[in-house]
C-alpha cells in the first residue's frame, strides 16, 4: 500500500478545496449578479475543463510552468525552483481542473437565493459585502458544501493533469491515481486493488460524512 501517495492526494486535495473556496466564491458571485453584456464568454472560460481532455490542459500548463514560460520565469525568479514537476504546479494545476466542479455549484446556490431578502438587506443600509457574509453566504451554505465537496473528490482521483504537470515524482508528485498506473504497468494487481479499494472507500466516506453532516446542517437551520 502506498501511504505516501495516498497522503499526498490528500494533502493536495485539501489545498486545491481551499484555494477555490477563496477564489470560486468571488467569481460564483461575479457570474451570478453581475451584468456584463460578455459575461457568458467567462462562464465558457470557467467551464471548460469540463469538456477539454486533461492532457490538452496539462499541456498548456507544462508549457505555462517551464523555465521559459510565463508563470514558470516569474516563479524561478522568486524561488529559485521550477514550477513543473513541483507540489505548487500541481496544486494551480488543480485549481483550475476542479473550478467548475466548484464554482458552479456556488453560483447555482446564489442564483437560487430570493432577491427580496439581498434588497431588504440593502434597504437597511448593509453594503453589498456585509450583505455577502450574513446573507448570501448562509442562504448558499448547502451549495457552498456541495461545491467544496466535488472540488476535494474530482482532486483525490485527478490523473491526467496531474501526471502531465507533476510527472511521478515519489513524496512530490506521486498521487495516489499514478500510484494505481504504475502498479497496474509493473503487472501487480494485487497492489493495484489494495490502493483501488483505499481510495475507493476513502472517498465513499468523504461524500458520505459530508453529506450526513450537510443534512444535519439543513434540519438544525431550515431554510425558509
Amino acid at each position: 500500500m502506498d501511504w505516501e501517495a495516498l497522503a499526498l492526494s490528500v494533502r493536495l486535495s485539501l489545498w486545491t478545496t481551499g484555494v477555490l473556496l477563496v477564489v470560486g466564491l468571488p467569481v460564483a458571485y461575479w457570474l451570478v449578479f453581475a451584468r456584463w453584456r460578455w459575461k457568458f464568454l467567462v462562464e465558457a472560460v470557467v467551464a471548460l475543463p469540463l469538456v477539454l481532455p486533461p492532457t490538452v490542459l496539462g499541456f498548456y500548463l507544462l508549457l505555462a510552468f517551464s523555465p521559459r514560460g510565463l508563470l514558470g520565469a516569474g516563479y524561478v525568479d522568486l524561488t529559485g525552483r521550477t514550477l513543473a514537476f513541483s507540489f505548487e504546479g500541481l496544486v494551480i494545476a488543480s485549481v483550475l481542473y476542479s473550478l467548475p466542479f466548484a464554482v458552479q455549484p456556488f453560483a447555482a446556490a446564489f442564483a437560487s437565493i430570493d432577491r427580496t431578502f439581498l434588497e431588504a438587506s440593502w434597504s437597511l443600509g448593509a453594503s453589498r459585502g456585509a450583505t455577502f457574509v450574513r446573507v448570501i453566504l448562509p442562504l448558499a451554505r448547502r451549495g457552498i458544501l456541495t461545491g467544496m465537496v466535488l472540488a476535494f473528490a474530482h482532486t483525490l482521483g485527478e490523473f491526467g493533469v496531474v501526471l502531465m504537470v507533476g510527472g511521478n515524482l515519489p513524496g512530490v508528485t506521486r498521487t495516489v491515481s499514478i500510484a494505481i498506473y504504475d502498479q497496474v504497468q509493473a503487472l501487480n494487481y494485487d497492489a493495484a486493488l489494495r490502493t483501488s479499494l483505499l481510495l475507493l472507500a476513502v472517498s465513499f466516506l468523504v461524500l458520505a460524512v459530508t453529506y450526513g453532516l450537510q443534512r444535519r446542517v439543513t434540519a438544525a437551520w431550515p431554510l425558509r
